[in-house]
């Protein structure tokens, strides 16, 4: 897609600790139609986007630890400094892993892990771990590779990112908690707080908007289809519209208290109505991705939400 047709050229900074597929991330965006540098020194990226030759193309670039520029504070500095220029779209895609499938990874490879070519695969984990820790919370997305194959990887990314390179407008839903502020880069959102809370519910209580009894709970609250009738009504009115301005992607959170019960559930009815509609659609839950909870296109197994606490 042409730059000219957007309103505003999109960045793409593609990071997360080594093996857990940046390189992936980065041939699948390219496939979709980005500009795609990878291994890219944090210093050259503002040249690269303000500088007399810029591209005609969305970018994705790949910001590796062992960049010799590379810091915590570079990137957030870098992160802020494109969030503020007028003329730039920028998302921090942070691709996370489990330590110990990443130390699988290693060994099955039988490569040494770039920040300990002396040490262990774990030793080097461990260090990117703590160079992350700063990086990872201010993720515009974050998608836990632990379970996904390449390919998974790639069907993961496409909703957010193939409609920048002329394939529809893509939908981001978003669960949050208001406790944590509002996420990064929203659109609109929508406040579920005074639907029926499921915490006050103990056979309840430990479990998330995911698990099918607490979503009817949810859904019981006789205000419930009322809301979810005005929500759809307002965003059927504004999908077309925005999609005929030329945005690319549109994001709608939903928060409510904690961000595990209301709005989970809510993301989940209102996504599914939408992409029932023929809408390109993905759905993140903040609270859930930090505790571990949930990875970004899979539902958490029952089992698993049994455990939840």
């Amino acid at each position: 897609m042409n730059m000219a047709v957007q309103d505003k050229m999109r960045v793409v900074l593609v990071t997360g600790p080594s093996g857990a597929g940046r390189a992936t991330a980065i041939n699948a965006l390219e496939d979709f139609g980005y500009e795609a540098i990878d291994n890219i020194p944090l210093t050259l990226i503002p040249r690269l986007v303000e500088g007399p030759f810029q591209p005609l193309r969305p970018l994705a670039l790949g910001i590796d630890t062992r960049n010799r520029d590379f810091s915590a504070k570079g990137v957030l500095d870098l992160q802020r400094m494109l969030s503020a220029a007028p003329g730039v779209k920028v998302d921090l895609l942070y691709l996370d892993c489990d330590a110990d499938v990443l130390e699988r990874r290693y060994s099955e490879t039988r490569r040494r892990h770039p920040m300990a070519p002396e040490g262990t695969p774990r030793d080097g984990i461990l260090r990117e771990f703590a160079l992350f820790e700063e990086v990872r919370p201010s993720a515009d997305i974050i998608v836990d590779t632990t379970h996904l194959t390449p390919h998974d990887l790639r069907s993961t990314l496409e909703p957010w990112f193939a409609a920048s390179a002329g394939l529809g407008m893509a939908i981001s839903l978003e669960s949050f908690s208001y406790k944590h502020g509002l996420p990064r880069g929203l659109d609109m959102a929508f406040d579920c707080r005074f639907l029926s809370n499921p915490h006050w519910q103990p056979e309840l209580r430990p479990h998330t908007g995911l698990y099918d009894a607490v979503a009817a709970y949810v859904a019981a609250d006789p205000r419930h289809a009322a809301f979810v009738s005005h929500l759809l009504g307002l965003i059927r009115f504004v999908l077309p519209e925005a999609a005929a301005e030329g945005k690319a992607h549109l994001t709608l959170g939903f928060g409510c208290t904690g961000g595990k019960h209301r709005s989970v559930a809510m993301t989940e009815t209102i996504g599914q109505a939408l992409a029932a509609d023929g809408w390109r659609v993905s759905t993140r839950h903040r609270e859930l991705e930090r505790r571990g909870l949930y990875a970004p296109g899979a539902r958490v197994p029952e089992e698993h939400e049994k455990a939840v606490r």
